[in-house]
């Protein structure tokens, strides 16, 4: 016998413009130490994890105050938002998907996070575009699936200043070898389930254009 129509069992109504959160992630260090931002369920979205953004900023210092910093495949900002409630002076968080700059601008507000500023666009282009030997710290997160990883690291050594940091996040290890056609070297480097986590530093001198 066929149920009517009226005693189907509904389906939960999901709001047409309301952007689901998967979780929450909290800061670990800091002016802002143990808030907690929301992170967007959006694909591929994977925020560094705490136990690395630990070992990162103990390997960087705990006090960043006067570095200019920039977070290329910000995500949910919180490599960059770290980086700000550790006291750096100026923060780029750049990002090319328009939910995840809503977001990122809701959290700049929710935090007062006035060193940092908010980009929506491609982050490689705007590493290109940055001063030669500029950044104090440079946050490299691409997707694991991309081709991004050549193309972010070229720019990253000519835009990273001579003492500064590159911070590469990847899903295998990056050598020396592989590294020095942009100028870079490995300096630190943790491996934590699929994450490779290396700090790089740059070669001398400065690579050609």
């Amino acid at each position: 016998m066929k149920q009517k129509k009226s005693e189907l069992p509904r389906k939960p109504r999901v709001p047409r413009h309301a952007t689901p959160l998967a979780n929450e992630i909290r800061i670990i260090g800091g002016d802002w130490k143990r808030t907690k931002l929301a992170v967007a369920d959006r694909p591929g979205l994977r925020p560094t994890p705490d136990r690395v953004r630990e070992t990162l900023f103990n390997w960087l210092g705990q006090d960043l105050t006067g570095w200019r910093c920039i977070d290329v495949f910000s995500g949910t900002g919180v490599l960059g938002f770290e980086a700000a409630s550790r006291g750096a002076k100026e923060v780029q968080l750049v990002e090319l998907d328009t939910a995840l700059v809503a977001q990122l601008k809701r959290t700049q507000i929710q935090l007062g996070a006035n060193a940092t500023q908010v980009v929506r666009g491609d982050g490689i282009v705007t590493l290109k575009q940055m001063n030669p030997a500029s950044m104090d710290v440079i946050f490299l997160d691409p997707p694991f699936d991309s081709v991004l990883f050549e193309p972010a690291l070229a720019a990253a050594g000519r835009a990273v200043a001579p003492d500064g940091f590159v911070y590469l996040e990847a899903p295998i290890l990056w050598k020396d070898e592989q590294l020095k056609d942009h100028g870079l070297m490995v300096y630190r480097h943790l491996k934590a389930g699929a994450v490779h986590a290396h700090i790089l530093k740059r070669l001398a001198p400065l690579p050609a254009a």
